[in-house]
This record gives structure tokens, sequence and C-alpha cells, in this order.
């Protein structure tokens, strides 16, 4: 297999230095590019950082962005122009910024995923099915640890479970979310999903889906104990992607859940 020539944007970030780590050590993959939203003076392995521009993306055949949703939307537009496919694992878009990326994966391939780990995207698999079985009878919510550095909340990965419990009850998500909360110690179960997001530590991400009748309570959870399984996640949907045409694909897609 020929090397793909990766670009990695916000290599300066947790994301970013994990899967320039785990890149260096797969032969599919030669990084050709690394890009942050401010001047960088020093090399990282001999590679000098530079922003997001045409010329920066240039010599890469896809891009893997773990950044934030401006600079995501800088990339997109660059990668549009010059034809590179795109893998987001960047997070906290709003409704017209997920529009926006459907638009732009007409015209190129994009991956985008709020979590990149097996565990995780299978655990959305098995929400959508008990979502789906349970049915309205069943409340539901969705609780989350992240590291006290992450600024969004919920968490990508919450919100994609949120999605999966809509999905299982054949609802548009937006409609059904509920309330969101910060740091709380309990919270309710709803009609519409409700959310609590904790911040602490240096805790890499644990995820709970809940469900409840009032008579019994259901719980789907996962947790992360090394953020490799996240970079080698996105290596494996780089290479899937690679040979793909246009359009928007997700992990599912790259895991063939079906």
């Amino acid at each position: 297999m020929k090397k793909i020539n990766l670009a990695i944007t916000g290599c300066l970030g947790r994301m970013g230095r994990q899967i320039i780590k785990s890149a260096r050590s797969d032969k599919n993959f030669k990084i050709v590019t690394l890009t942050e939203n401010r001047v960088i003076k020093n090399n990282i392995n001999g590679i000098k950082p530079c922003l997001n521009t045409i010329e920066a993306f240039k010599k890469a055949n896809l891009i893997i962005d773990f950044s934030v949703p401006k600079c995501t939307f800088e990339i997109l537009k660059i990668s549009n122009k010059l034809r590179k496919k795109v893998v987001i694992g960047t997070t906290g878009f709003s409704k017209k910024e997920e529009n926006l990326i459907k638009k732009y994966s007409r015209k190129i391939p994009i991956l985008k995923a709020g979590n990149m780990s097996l565990g995780i995207n299978l655990l959305m698999f098995l929400t959508e099915i008990a979502s789906k079985s349970l049915g309205d009878r069943f409340l539901s919510k969705v609780f989350e640890i992240h590291h006290k550095h992450k600024k969004d909340h919920p968490s990508g990965t919450a919100l994609m479970l949120g999605r999966g419990i809509a999905t299982g009850k054949n609802k548009e998500f937006y409609k059904l979310m509920g309330k969101k909360y910060l740091n709380k110690k309990s919270f309710p179960y709803g009609k519409k999903i409700n959310f609590n997001s904790l911040r602490k530590g240096e805790i890499i991400g644990e995820h709970e889906v809940a469900f409840s009748s009032g008579k019994e309570i259901i719980t789907l959870n996962h947790e992360a104990f090394d953020r490799a399984l996240y970079s080698e996640g996105a290596l494996a949907a780089a290479k899937w992607l690679n040979n793909k045409k246009p359009g928007l694909y997700s992990m599912r897609d790259v895991l063939n859940f079906s």
C-alpha cells in the first residue's frame, strides 16, 4: 500500500500530539504537514508547524482535524478547493455548522465522528437498539466525565449517544434535546434527553447512558484509559476514507455496523 501523505491540524493539542505519535509508528502514513492556529517557532518531529493555508495542505492526501469549529471550517474551505479528504474529530458544532459540513461532503469525502473508539461506537449502536426496544415507557439521560481542560460540554461523544437515543425512537435529535447540566452531583431523567457533564482531573473519558421506567434502570457505559485508542481509531478512519468518493461518513461505516 502506498503511504498516505497526512496533514494533522491542531498539532499541539492533546489529540494532535497523540495522532503524531501514533502515525509515526504506522507504516501506512507519512506526516507531511502540521498546523496550528498560531505561529509556532519550533519544529515538531522535523516538521515546521504552519497556519491553515492552501500552501500548507498541497502535499497532503488527507487531513485529520482535531481543533476547534472555527479552524475546522478554515480547513474545509481549503480542502474543498484542493479536493482533499478530511477526518473530523473536532466537537462542539452547532446545528447550522453540522448542516454546513454536510454541504462540503457533497464535494469531498468527509468522515466525522465525535469519538473514534471502537468501544464508544459499539456503545452508540447498543444505545440505539435499547432505545428502540424500550420505547417511550422509559425516560433517558446521558452522563459524561472528562479532564478539567475540556472546554465544550456536553462532549461530542455525549451528543453522539443522545443522537443514538433519538434514532432508536425514530425522532429528530434536536427536538429531543433536554437540559444541559455542568458539574452536578445528580440530574433528572426527562421526557427529553438531559445531559450532565463533569470536568475534573485528567480523566480521559467516561460516558453513561441510562434508561428508567421508574421501576427499573438500565445503564450502558464506557470508560477510556488510554488516549491512543482515539488516535488509532482516527488513523483507521483515515485509511478507510482514503479510497472513498465524496460523502459524509461515520465510524459506523468504518466498523460496518448495520
